[in-house]
């Protein structure tokens, strides 16, 4: 049973990310928004439900502080696991003049997060201030989509005119729905399997639990890289990281002021920084992320996981 559960979970992500994909550009149709634009916003907060569900939860129950290491490690693997994946299955394209505003948006955001918790905790006060920044970054990307074709990054096998909008909806809900399901069977099963091989609790938690709410965004990106939808790609790994300092540590600061450990502000936060400095410096010099590129960042992710698991 519980390697059927895990199957199930593998084909509810990549099944939910097809789904998610194909309504996600259904809707930049409708509404001549381009596939970018859905990418940071739909698809992008769309595939950060796991972790705002978690983060929540954990607010509610009296232990937010297991929130701002759900984020900070699910920006990191973002960046360095799910794209790093994606350009090996295709290269990735990422226009700088494109994503300039949206990477100083996920730079902003990731300072003002390491500023907020110098003292320690981070207040409703500055909650409110990142919820605050989401909802301006979110007029501004939609104001801008509008002006982009609505076709930019369509596949031709997309048949014109655009599909209803229910329909569009029906399935980019359902691709979430999924996407939820399929993260919550394989994070279940994966932990009790790796718990019969003997595998320490503390391995678990930094590599399955911590990876486990981000397998709807590789589910996702993976489909979209193999659909050549680049746009939508990109746009759901930056959007994704927008939203999960700005949106889930804002949500959650707001129902419960999150305590922090000394070590985010001196190391874990800082990595995020750098890895997401990095990201727009592969932007700016290349436009694209390679295969050797894909196979660098991943190499990246997997000394990362064996330093924290070490420490």
């Amino acid at each position: 049973m519980t390697y059927f559960l895990l199957l199930l979970g593998l084909l509810g992500l990549f099944l939910g990310g097809e789904l998610l994909v194909r309504g996600a550009v259904g809707i930049a149709r409708t509404f001549r928004l381009s596939p970018l634009v859905i990418g940071l916003t739909v698809v992008g907060f769309g595939t950060s439900m796991p972790e705002l569900l978690v983060s929540v939860s954990a607010a509610a129950g009296g232990n937010p502080g297991i929130a701002m290491g759900n984020v900070v490690g699910s920006n990191i693997a973002n960046i360095l696991l799910i794209l790093g994946v994606a350009a090996l299955i295709s290269p990735v394209r990422m226009g700088f003049a494109d994503l300039r505003r949206d990477h100083a948006v996920m730079l902003a955001a990731t300072v003002a997060l390491w500023l907020a918790i110098f003292g320690g905790l981070l207040s409703r006060i500055e909650g409110l201030a990142l919820v605050a920044g989401l909802l301006v970054f979110l007029t501004l990307a939609l104001r801008s989509g509008k002006d982009a074709p609505a076709e930019a990054g369509v596949d031709a096998g997309d048949v014109l005119p655009p599909p209803p909008l229910w329909r569009a909806g029906l399935i980019t809900l359902a691709g979430l729905a999924l996407l939820v399901l399929g993260a919550r069977f394989l994070v279940d099963s994966a932990t009790i399997i790796a718990r019969d091989f003997g595998v320490s609790e503390a391995v678990i938690g930094l590599t399955i639990v911590a990876v486990g709410t981000s397998l709807p965004e590789l589910a996702t990106t993976v489909v979209a890289a193999f659909r050549r939808q680049a746009d939508i790609a990109v746009g759901n790994v930056v959007g994704s990281n927008v939203f999960n300092i700005l949106g889930i540590l804002g949500i959650t600061a707001l129902i419960a002021p999150i305590p922090v450990d000394p070590r985010f502000f001196r190391l874990d936060v800082p990595l995020a920084l750098a890895v997401s400095a990095g990201l727009v410096a592969l932007s700016w010099a290349l436009g694209r992320l390679g295969r050797m590129a894909g196979a660098a960042l991943l190499a990246a992710y997997g000394t990362y996981v064996v330093t924290i698991a070490a420490v």
